[in-house]
């Protein structure tokens, strides 16, 4: 494989997310600039950017190593998102812009006509991009990289459940455009908030697995995002 320079934070990251490399496990940067197809400059610089975001540990004699957050590192996660994404839809309440608007309302007509048609695999793509357009109409650069360093994280810890009733969690989501559209920043923060602790209940806790072993989830834990792109979506 053969990526830019500036991809090789982003593709480590995803090969983490995704469970190429587990968790414990040594990333030398000899192979992995054989894996990328770059240097080995842009893997140290990339290896240090994971390390800042909590992926990558550096332990002594071992070097460079995937992290193993514990079960409360992965919990308070849970309790940060539930902190900062009402915050930042109060914010797109008062930044948001019409373009934002436009993939937010384009993104909850297809998420409704997926649920109606059962289909959860497009559901989960859907509700990611919703929210990390809700969270790019904060405009808030600081806000929205946390954000999109939690969904990064939130996805290697957990895995999640599709709601009983996929149609009414994408109905919260039309309730929150709404208030963002009207510019109601504290109904936009209660209802993101709302729809936040409700979906914290179908995340379930992921448990490394032996080498060649696909991961497994454990019991359900339970607590208390570039610019718009409009491709794909129909109006």
């Amino acid at each position: 494989m053969r990526i830019p320079a500036h991809s090789v934070c982003t593709a480590i990251r995803d090969d983490i997310v995704s469970g190429v490399y587990e968790r414990g496990s040594r990333l030398t940067e000899e192979l992995l600039a054989r894996r990328y197809g770059v240097s080995r400059v842009p893997v140290r610089e990339a290896l240090r950017t994971l390390e800042s975001e909590g992926f990558v540990v550096t332990r002594r004699h071992a070097g460079a190593c995937v992290a193993e957050p514990t079960v409360q590192e992965a919990a308070d996660l849970l309790e940060v998102r539930m902190l900062l994404e009402p915050l930042g839809a109060a914010r797109a309440a008062q930044r948001r812009t019409e373009a934002h608007l436009k993939v937010l309302r384009g993104l909850v007509r297809l998420g409704q006509e997926r649920a109606r048609r059962g289909e959860g695999e497009d559901l989960r793509s859907l509700g990611g991009w919703f929210h990390e357009t809700l969270a790019q109409a904060s405009g808030s650069p600081g806000l929205i990289a946390l954000l999109t360093q939690l969904r990064h994280k939130i996805a290697w810890m957990y895995a999640v459940e599709q709601p009983a009733r996929p149609a009414d969690a994408w109905a919260e989501r039309g309730a929150i455009v709404d208030a963002v559209a009207r510019g109601d920043a504290e109904r936009a923060r209660a209802l993101t908030a709302q729809h936040v602790e409700r979906a914290t209940g179908s995340h379930r806790l992921r448990r490394p697995d032996p080498p060649g072993r696909r991961t497994a989830p454990l019991p359900r834990v339970r607590t208390s995002q570039h610019d718009v792109n409009t491709a794909g979506v129909r109006h």
